[in-house]
């Protein structure tokens, strides 16, 4: 069997997330069903994490295991065009038996973009957060501080969340302007579930001024949900990037998503 894996973006505005479901589609559905046909057999399709409802990626990682030889391009180009137009695959890497998307990870990294303005955006609105009162970039900075490091996140972890444990090590947490955007950027070892939003939803009360950065402090010693601000909506936030073992031989790509790439003071 050839273990194979892709690296995907999509928007998920049209999708009720990841994960295949019986009520409505999903990302996996789609990619599943063309990988299938590419393959002439069944293909079942492991990925690193398990978006929710309306977040994007431009780094989502998947794999899956096929006796089928097929060239390259024909996961590539063959997937891309029979794939919706809000689904991609970037890139294709054989990897050992051993890999798997989500097991063999060590990082996972997110980006929640927002835009900042008194005009609510016509253009890319499904992709962004927009938040009409001005943020206080340093209030929010100084608040990411307190998130860093190995820590109980209760207070940011979803009810619905079936992780056994809620402690999980973030290794950065920023707000950093590009252009007329405002981006927040977290990378962690894991996430619970709807922690990035719920971190993002924090830092915006921040940013207006609602509560002081010191907010945060408190908050993950209450370990309490309910305590926390309201859970931000899923428009401005994407997987950009998993991170492997050297081992593996991952590629690397362009975080994105791609209206930031060309935006001033702001790199990968």
């Amino acid at each position: 069997m050839n273990n194979i894996a892709l690296g995907i973006e999509y928007l998920g505005s049209r999708y009720c997330g990841w994960q295949r479901q019986k009520h409505s589609n999903s990302v996996q559905q789609e990619l599943e069903k063309v990988l299938s046909e590419i393959a002439d057999e069944l293909v079942q399709v492991h990925c690193a994490g398990r978006t929710d409802t309306g977040v994007h990626a431009t780094g989502q990682v998947v794999n899956f295991k096929s006796a089928k030889e097929r060239p390259d391009k024909a996961w590539i180009l063959g997937a891309n065009t029979q794939l919706p137009d809000d689904i991609a695959v970037r890139w294709v890497q054989s990897v050992p038996e051993n890999f798997h998307a989500r097991f063999s990870a060590i990082a996972r990294r997110y980006r929640y973009i927002i835009v900042n303005s008194k005009a609510k955006p016509a253009i890319l609105n499904s992709g962004l957060t927009w938040i009409r009162q001005s943020l206080d970039l340093d209030a929010m900075n100084a608040a990411c501080e307190t998130f860093i490091g190995e820590q109980n996140f209760s207070s940011f972890q979803a009810a619905s969340c079936q992780s056994r444990t809620a402690m999980r090590n973030i290794h950065h947490l920023y707000v950093k302007p590009a252009g007329n955007y405002l981006v927040i950027d977290i990378q962690a070892n894991a996430f619970l579930h709807h922690m990035v939003r719920n971190i993002a939803g924090t830092l915006i009360e921040i940013g207006k001024g609602v509560k002081d950065p010191g907010w945060t402090s408190e908050l993950i010693s209450l370990k309490d949900r309910t305590q926390a601000a309201a859970t931000a909506s899923p428009n401005g936030l994407y997987l950009v990037d998993v991170a492997y073992p050297e081992e593996f031989k991952i590629p690397r790509v362009n975080l994105g998503p791609l209206f930031l790439e060309n935006q001033s003071g702001f790199t990968s």
